[in-house]
């Protein structure tokens, strides 16, 4: 297999696609095609259905990246016949048809839920207190107060979707591992990523590594465009 140029990013919730501002230019720098799903974050369905929608405008063979709850969008939006391999940054890697809530419930619970705040009309977002320093943490907090200015909120039935399908068991994969998690457990992490045997390297940040971290987030995922016939 040949070296991938197109790459699609997809966020998680409590962001947007500007999430990926910082990995952008450095793939571009590598001479990659890169383009940002901005998913509404309404259901897991119409969140497939964007990211299906950019994969069909790739011209050939395409690395598809989640970053958190994206990692569900990825696992089920995966098994198009474009997507050569999937990059999950410290994101969910659920089996098909798993319960995610039942399965975090097998570790410690991460501090950021307890910031979670509901809507009348069923839609939540994170609070200031728990965006900056459980999301963002090791960001500097002028910087993290402006991502959560865009954080975009997230429908109910975001937290009760199951993926069908799992498209890491038939696709190279590859995780990065946020060692300071406060939104997702870091050893939730470490589970799904060995689960998958997927390619793991372990980053001393934040949920919010691809802003902290950038350029080993994007490393990682070049190193997927480079080796996609291996697993």
């Amino acid at each position: 297999m040949g070296e991938i140029k197109n790459v699609v990013l997809v966020h998680g919730l409590y962001a947007d696609g500007s999430s990926w501002g910082k990995v952008i230019p450095l793939l571009q720098a590598k001479g990659l095609h890169v383009t940002a799903v901005q998913n509404p974050t309404t259901s897991l369905e119409a969140d497939v259905d964007a990211v299906k929608r950019t994969l069909a405008q790739q011209d050939g063979p395409t690395i598809l990246v989640g970053h958190s709850y994206a990692g569900m969008v990825i696992t089920q939006a995966g098994d198009d016949p474009k997507v050569k391999g999937l990059v999950y940054i410290a994101a969910r890697a659920p089996d098909a048809g798993e319960d995610y809530p039942a399965l975090t419930k097998k570790f410690a619970a991460a501090p950021a839920s307890a910031g979670l705040q509901w809507s009348a009309d069923g839609y939540g977002l994170l609070s200031e207190q728990a965006f900056v320093h459980d999301f963002a943490g090791d960001l500097p907090e002028k910087e993290a107060r402006t991502y959560f200015a865009v954080q975009q909120p997230v429908a109910k039935a975001v937290t009760t979707a199951k993926t069908t399908v799992a498209a890491w068991r038939d696709k190279p994969n590859w995780y990065a591992v946020s060692t300071q998690d406060r939104t997702i457990n870091p050893d939730l992490e470490r589970f799904m990523a060995q689960r998958m045997k997927a390619h793991t390297v372990e980053i001393p940040a934040s949920h919010a590594v691809l802003i902290s971290q950038p350029e080993k987030v994007a490393d990682l995922i070049v190193q997927a465009t480079h080796a996609t016939d291996t697993h």
